[in-house]
């Protein structure tokens, strides 16, 4: 499907890597890891062709299609969800054109005898029979069910794309991806900004596409769930396993004890070598021997140990003033958008140096809350900060407040004081930013690298009241870490909202679960929260409310039965949704020979009686689809 040969990529005379190959072929579901600013998205974009690279080949097959799904994204103003989404189909809405140009013309004109209008209908014909082929009778029921698995409501389609938030726009974007049957998927962080139940969905969803898939991504449990494949890129080089993540770190740790052993073993017999040479050499009836042993020193293939990665950012968050006894004193918050009620009579007592996780699915207000805390978004109730608060404020979304006209260098200068603008320098080179990379601009900087420059940034301002919102949202994992490590050192009070709970776990001595517009709170970390909730994980927190009542009323041997039931629904689910994927394919492609060659294609014995048998069966499977899907759905 597309061959890697040799790739080299350089900037500012630094290689990115050098001379990388590897192929993608269908049933490919790779997960691209590594450092941020290892070069991951770049990758992406040379293989998506949206940027050139400095040498190498890159082959593909003919009329190859891929779909790429960017960190930063654009929209026209002015559409609805729906209309956004449609804008995936590209042919059909030009055929939606015509048929509506020719429909208007037959509706106006009279001359019905005519050979003009005669070749309307003609027209109106063979433009029908095109829309039909293009799937022009199905993309829209299509459509909603891509952009409900996602979770958007019905009540959303309508709604103009400019009233939802980045992550939410970055769904519309994925949905349009997924309905236009790209051989190749290029997908950039695609967790990020969604729930738990719209990562469930995305991951079965690709565990069944029949193309080949890149993911860039962080968040391991995802990984492991969808890929087959493991491309890491470090210090230029890539290191390729057929291994999902967690077994492909085994292995990469496995090889590289294997080469240190080697190498160890391989130095003694060079060092025997070398004493045997320098005892020779001071015989003359043994010089033969020396330049003998020289040489065969010579032709050693000397074992190299791969080189790993270990630069990491240093953080250390400081108190700026002891503040009083209770620093948030919140009361009967409530907060609606539109209709829709998030919040409702909420209560919430903060005392110092307290360190609180804020958990619960997408859209239950913790980021709305967070949001409150600091003073973005009007509400209604009271809301009392104690002597002396400060508040740093880390958004969900704190990297897009970053102006990509400037350089990073720039954008510390610009946020720093008199007190602080000397140690602009050495902040930002403990995030890593050094040498020349200062004078970098913040449009080309990664996700990561543009998460590390806001956490600098952050630390510019006094405070000592942290609220951070997803802080861990492109980071890497050792960054992540060490951002970690930084704030268990914190001593004032901490909020966290976060879905991560290897993350969680030890920073925090209360949770506050947020459901049905209340919160509920537990004096405990977050491992004593998912026992109280008899849970194993956070994404279990995160389902359906109506899921997690089912299930409670459930009995032991009800539970096991039905559990037998769904998990043999989902094997059929599984193996119809690859059947249709790949008759699909097979009808776009006869599809495809009709326009290219329609008289040649149509000659074939018994064309249109195989034609209309592969529709037939297809219809089959989408009605035992929706029979399935609704199976699985009671049984969840």
């Amino acid at each position: 499907m597309v061959n890697i040969h040799n790739l080299s990529v350089s900037f500012q005379g630094d290689y990115v890597f050098e001379k990388i190959t590897f192929q993608l072929k269908p049933g490919d579901r790779v997960g691209l890891v590594g450092k941020n600013g290892a070069g991951k998205s770049t990758l992406l974009k040379i293989i998506a062709g949206e940027q050139e690279y400095d040498t190498g080949q890159i082959a593909t097959d003919k009329e190859i299609s891929i779909g790429f799904l960017k960190q930063d994204i654009d929209f026209e103003k002015g559409r609805t969800v729906l209309e956004e989404s449609y804008e995936a189909f590209t042919e059909i809405k030009k055929l939606e054109k015509q048929l509506a140009e020719i429909n208007k013309q037959l509706a106006e004109r009279t001359d019905y005898e005519s050979d003009g209008y005669h070749q309307l209908m003609v027209d109106l014909n063979e433009i029908q029979h095109q829309y039909e082929i293009h799937g022009g009778y199905n993309y829209q029921g299509e459509t909603e069910r891509i952009l409900q698995g996602l979770g958007f409501q019905r009540e959303d389609f309508t709604k103009l794309t400019e009233t939802f938030s980045g992550g939410w726009r970055m769904r519309i974007e994925l949905a349009k991806l997924l309905l236009q049957n790209n051989d190749i998927l290029l997908l950039d962080e695609p967790t990020n900004h969604l729930d738990i139940e719209s990562i469930l969905w995305l991951e079965e969803f690709l565990k069944g596409y029949t193309g080949a898939v890149v993911i860039v991504s962080h968040d391991k449990m995802f990984l492991d769930n969808v890929t087959n494949r493991t491309i890491e890129i470090s210090l230029g080089k890539i290191y390729d396993f057929n291994k999902p993540y967690s077994q492909y770190l085994v292995l990469r740790n496995e090889l590289r004890e294997q080469q240190l052993a080697s190498q160890k073993n391989q130095q003694k017999q060079i060092e025997q070598t070398e004493k045997l040479i320098d005892k020779f050499r001071a015989k003359a009836s043994k010089a033969t021997m020396a330049q003998s042993l020289i040489k065969k020193l010579d032709k050693i293939d000397r074992i190299e140990v791969d080189e790993d990665d270990n630069s990491v950012m240093t953080l250390r968050f400081t108190v700026s003033i002891t503040p009083g006894k209770v620093v948030i004193e919140a009361e009967n918050i409530s907060k609606n958008y539109g209709d829709k009620e998030v919040l409702k009579n909420v209560n919430l007592l903060v005392d110092r140096d307290s360190k609180i996780a804020f958990v619960g699915q997408n859209g239950q207000g913790k980021s709305t809350l967070a949001k409150i805390i600091v003073g973005e978004i009007t509400y209604q109730g009271k809301l009392t900060l104690g002597h002396n608060v400060q508040i740093g404020y880390f958004a969900q979304n704190q990297a897009d407040y970053l102006d990509g006209s400037k350089t990073v260098l720039d954008t510390m200068i610009d946020a720093a004081n008199e007190k602080n603008r000397s140690k602009v320098r050495d902040i930002l080179g403990s995030f890593l930013f050094r040498g020349d990379e200062v004078e970098k601009y913040v449009r080309v900087l990664s996700g990561g690298e543009r998460n590390r420059l806001a956490l600098a940034k952050l630390l510019l301002q006094p405070f000592n009241v942290l609220v951070m919102d997803e802080p861990t949202n492109h980071l890497d994992i050792k960054s992540k870490n060490v951002l970690k490590g930084a704030l268990k050192s914190f001593e004032g009070t901490l909020i966290l909202v976060s879905h991560d709970r290897d993350f969680l776990q030890g920073l925090t001595n209360k949770v506050y679960e947020f459901k049905d517009r209340h919160i509920k709170e537990y004096l405990g970390d977050i491992d004593y929260f998912l026992e109280q909730r008899n849970l194993q994980n956070l994404r279990e927190a995160e389902k359906r409310t109506v899921v997690t009542e089912v299930k409670e009323k459930r009995s032991a041997g009800e539970e096991y039965e039905i559990q037998k039931k769904l998990k043999s629904a989902k094997n059929k689910l599984s193996n119809v949704e690859a059947s249709i994927a790949a008759l699909e394919k097979e009808i776009a492609n006869i599809d495809t020979e009709l326009l290219i060659n329609y008289e040649e294609t149509i000659a074939k014995p018994h064309f249109f009686e195989k034609y209309q048998e592969k529709k037939k069966k297809l219809k089959k499977l989408m009605e035992e689809w929706e029979v399935l899907q609704e199976t699985v759905e009671s049984l969840s």
